[in-house]
């Protein structure tokens, strides 16, 4: 019996990183679980930043941007993935509006959603650390091409994106701040989901990749719409949800995350045996040489 084939380290860091995404989402729902002992089952996920659960949301989102980035490949999966990097940490540190009274020793001074103004100073440190990593990756990203480590052409979309969004976020940050603070969160997360449906669906059906096998075509394409779906949910019930009594967004929330979970899930199963790109092309290069 021949010995199971040895992976590289440029295989493990894969493989790794894509466990890492799916345990991010554990350490989510591991906090909101163990805080909704103390706390309730509130509103939302996202209500979870006001708890005691909030290091593990906020460490747990900043983890995944970080993965998206490592991960993001080439070609349009590579863009999508880096624009849902960009917006993951807004999610992580422009928090949601509330509900007056909905969470324990959290002050809503008004008498709808809306955004408590105590942790105005959290986001205000949160937002320009944002938007000054956010500035010196893309520096470093030019730094990258200027030594040619990378090619231009390759990320310049992204760039172009990052830099916009950046600069969208600066301008609304000090030009309309009770705009960005009621709806900071909201918008990051729809544009987060959004593309992230949109990575699902170019993982059924590549263009220049041969195409997945038909159990996780099926299983990619389920996921696009599952998210679609969920996000029409999300932005129909969200002005209602507080009269409704049942929990929707938390449970609409929960189930995004749950695709995005069975995602990294699926597609870890899926690559768990591809090659080491650089030793594919090795083994082509010696059977083109062999006679």
């Amino acid at each position: 019996m021949s010995p199971p084939p040895v992976s590289t380290s440029l295989e493990r860091t894969y493989r790794y990183l894509r466990i890492g995404v799916a345990g991010a989402v554990v350490v989510i729902f591991t906090a909101i679980g163990v805080t909704a002992a103390s706390v309730g089952w509130l509103t939302s996920v996202s209500d979870y930043y006001y708890t005691t659960a909030r290091d593990a949301f906020v460490g747990a989102l900043v983890a995944v941007a970080l993965a998206l980035v490592a991960l993001s490949g080439r070609g349009a999966e590579r863009f999508l993935l880096d624009a849902a990097a960009v917006f993951a940490p807004l999610i992580a540190v422009v928090p949601t509006t509330l509900v007056p009274g909905s969470i324990p020793g959290v002050e809503v001074a008004c008498d709808e959603r809306c955004f408590p103004r105590e942790f105005e100073a959290d986001v205000a440190t949160g937002v320009t650390t944002y938007l000054i990593v956010g500035t010196l990756t893309v520096l470093v990203a030019l730094l990258l091409v200027a030594l040619r480590q990378t090619a231009l052409a390759s990320i310049a979309a992204s760039l172009v994106f990052t830099a916009a969004v950046l600069v969208a976020v600066a301008l609304t940050w000090t030009l309309a701040r009770d705009h960005f603070l009621e709806q900071g969160h909201f918008a990051a997360t729809v544009a987060f989901f959004a593309l992230f449906a949109a990575v699902a669906l170019r993982n059924a059906f590549p263009r220049r990749e041969a195409p997945p096998r038909p159990v996780f075509r099926v299983l990619y394409t389920g996921i696009a719409v599952g998210l679609a779906l969920l996000l029409v949910l999300y932005v129909a019930l969200l002005p209602r949800a507080d009269a409704t009594g049942v929990p929707v967004v938390l449970i609409t929330e929960a189930a995004a995350l749950g695709l995005f979970f069975a995602f990294w899930v699926a597609q870890g199963i899926e690559k768990w045996r591809d090659p080491d790109p650089r030793l594919a092309a090795a083994a082509q290069t010696e059977h083109a040489r062999t006679p």
